[in-house]
């Protein structure tokens, strides 16, 4: 499991980033949010990238904040 560390709103918030390799998936949650969202390596691109946008959207985030956090998720994911 990887933890990376990101700011929301003026805070220093962790974000935990599993990944199975041999189910070639991911599962990655933010407790500040209280949000968490599992998809797998097929699952790429402006599909997932808006996936994960609008799933934290509907957390206590704001638009911005979660178009921002979505695009970090996906590139932290890309880069294992």
């Amino acid at each position: 499991m990887k933890i990376r560390k990101t700011f929301i709103q003026s805070e220093e918030v962790k974000v935990f980033i599993y990944e199975n390799k041999k189910e070639e998936s991911f599962v990655v949650a933010v407790p500040f949010a209280e949000w968490s969202a599992f998809f797998t390596y097929e699952e790429a691109g402006e599909e997932l990238l808006e996936r994960l946008h609008l799933s934290l959207s509907r957390t206590k985030l704001d638009e911005e904040t979660a178009k921002a956090l979505a695009h970090r998720i996906y590139q932290w994911t890309r880069e294992m």
